[in-house]
């Protein structure tokens, strides 16, 4: 707080007082008080004046500009109430009940919305893992289906895509909290890889895709469940985008592990490259192929940034993709 500002807000006040003086001096002179009596009677109010305003400023600045420091260093506005204390004059007392009054106020209300959004979190895991039983009936029944050959792969394509899109809900749906439902231990790239290429491994003779790997012999500190929804979703747009070779390479150091997850698909425009993580993004690749969501690699993004790993990806249109997955030596220390 600056004192021009206090002086400022204080003119009514001073002006108050300026002319109640001269009202009293008018009072001595009626009186014919001597010269000197008035000079002292003035330099007395005067005096009196000045203590008061310099111990109000005094007090009132020290308040105030601890207020002012916390909010400019605070990231969460909010905490601001409990930051300062409550001080000893009237109007800042009022200001402070008022900030404990809003903060307990939203307090209350994120609460209720937590609550809320749990429940239906709850209610959203618990109808995924209902819907999972017929889904699963059903593709054991394609399996099991001798009939014709084309229907039959039809049947079972739209089941495993009606599978891998619940899936997608389901790990959205516990990405908000999945610092609850992950273990961190040393997990093996090339076992999770495998089991990836094996559940998928139908498609892809399908489709004539060839899978290359490199330096997978490496184990990595992270949850398997949740790299393994992460390789399945990047395993899922190279099939998506029409690839027909995917390379999957690791480089090991002592600072880090890398992980490379290439393709030869379609490619992604340079200008859609930087939003491929961004939510509901599908660019022109997404106008393209009909069953673009925008939302898998905005989990995957979602996902690494909650076990402390980095995901950045490279491409160029019409000849490869490549997204690399970055887990550090110390990211059971890193986690968010």
């Amino acid at each position: 707080m600056k004192l021009t500002d206090y002086m400022k807000d204080r003119l009514a006040v001073y002006l108050i007082a300026g002319g109640t003086w001269v009202l009293v001096l008018i009072f001595l002179a009626a009186f014919r008080v001597t010269v000197q009596a008035a000079v002292i009677v003035s330099v007395i109010l005067w005096l009196g004046m000045f203590a008061a305003e310099a111990w109000g400023f005094t007090r009132k600045k020290s308040w105030y500009d601890k207020l002012e420091n916390c909010l400019g260093e605070l990231d969460k506005k909010y905490l601001l109430s409990e930051m300062v204390s409550d001080p000893d004059f009237l109007e800042g007392h009022i200001l402070y009940e008022a900030l404990q009054e809003s903060n307990k106020s939203m307090c209350e209300h994120i609460a209720e919305y937590r609550r809320e959004n749990k429940e239906f979190r709850e209610y959203l895991e618990l109808w995924v893992h209902e819907i999972k039983l017929p889904v699963a009936s059903l593709q054991l029944m394609c399996h099991n289906d001798d009939g014709n050959s084309s229907n039959h792969t039809k049947y079972a394509e739209q089941i495993r895509r009606i599978d891998d899109y619940i899936e997608n809900v389901l790990y959205y749906a516990r990405s908000g909290n999945a610092e609850r439902d992950y273990i961190i231990k040393p997990v093996s790239l090339k076992r999770t890889f495998a089991d990836i290429a094996i559940r998928n491994r139908e498609e892809l003779l399908e489709r004539g895709i060839s899978l290359h790997t490199e330096g997978l012999d490496v184990n990595v500190m992270t949850d398997g469940k949740w790299l393994g929804f992460i390789l399945g979703q990047l395993m899922g747009n190279s099939m998506k985008y029409d690839a027909t070779e995917i390379t999957v390479t690791a480089e090991d150091s002592p600072e880090k592990t890398v992980l490379h997850f290439r393709d030869n698909g379609c490619g992604i425009p340079a200008a859609d490259l930087p939003n491929i993580f961004s939510k509901s993004f599908t660019g022109e690749n997404g106008r393209t192929h009909r069953r673009s969501t925008g939302m898998g690699l905005y989990i995957v993004k979602k996902l690494c940034g909650k076990l402390g790993h980095s995901v950045s990806a490279g491409s160029v249109q019409g000849e490869f993709t490549e997204i690399s997955i970055t887990f550090g030596k110390n990211d059971l220390h890193d986690v968010v």
